[in-house]
C-alpha cells in the first residue's frame, strides 16, 4: 500500500510541474496581451480626440515596440549576440562530449551550432540594414 502511494506521488510531481510551468507561461502571455490591448485603446482614444480637436496626431509611443520586460524588439546587435552565443555554446558542447564520450555523441553539439549560424546568417543578410530603433522603421 505504501509502495503504491509513493509510486502515485512520484508521478504527481512531474505532472504538476508541467501543468504549473505551462500555466505560468499562459498567464504571462495573457497579461502581456491585456496590457498591450489597454495601451492601444488608450492611444486610439487619444488620437481620436486629437483629430476631433484639429490637433496634430501624436506619434505611436515606444511602449508599443517593447516586450513585457521593457526591452525593445530584437535589434541587429541582439541577433549578432545570440548567434555568437549559440555558436560558441554548440562548439563547447561538441568539445566536451568528444572528450568525455564517443564522437557520435559530440554530433549533438551541431544543434546549437546550427541555431547560431542561422542567427549569424540572418544578421549578415538582413540585420545590418535594419535600424536599431523599431520606431524608426518605415511604415510605422
Amino acid at each position: 500500500m505504501a509502495n503504491e502511494l509513493m509510486e502515485i506521488f512520484s508521478l504527481l510531481v512531474p505532472i504538476s510541474a508541467i501543468v504549473m510551468g505551462i500555466s505560468a507561461g499562459m498567464i504571462m502571455i495573457w497579461t502581456d496581451y491585456k496590457r498591450k490591448r489597454e495601451m492601444f485603446e488608450l492611444h486610439h482614444k487619444e488620437r481620436l480626440l486629437a483629430i476631433e480637436r484639429g490637433m496634430e496626431v501624436p506619434p505611436l509611443p515606444p511602449e508599443f515596440f517593447q516586450h513585457r520586460n521593457g526591452r525593445c524588439m530584437a535589434s541587429p546587435t541582439d541577433t549578432l549576440r545570440r548567434g555568437l552565443v549559440w555558436l560558441l555554446v554548440g562548439l563547447a558542447l561538441m568539445v566536451a562530449l568528444a572528450l568525455n564520450s564517443s564522437l557520435e555523441s559530440a554530433a549533438w553539439g551541431l544543434l546549437p551550432v546550427a541555431i547560431g549560424l542561422a542567427n549569424l546568417i540572418y544578421y549578415a543578410v538582413v540585420g545590418r540594414h535594419q535600424p536599431t530603433n523599431p520606431a524608426q522603421q518605415p511604415g510605422r
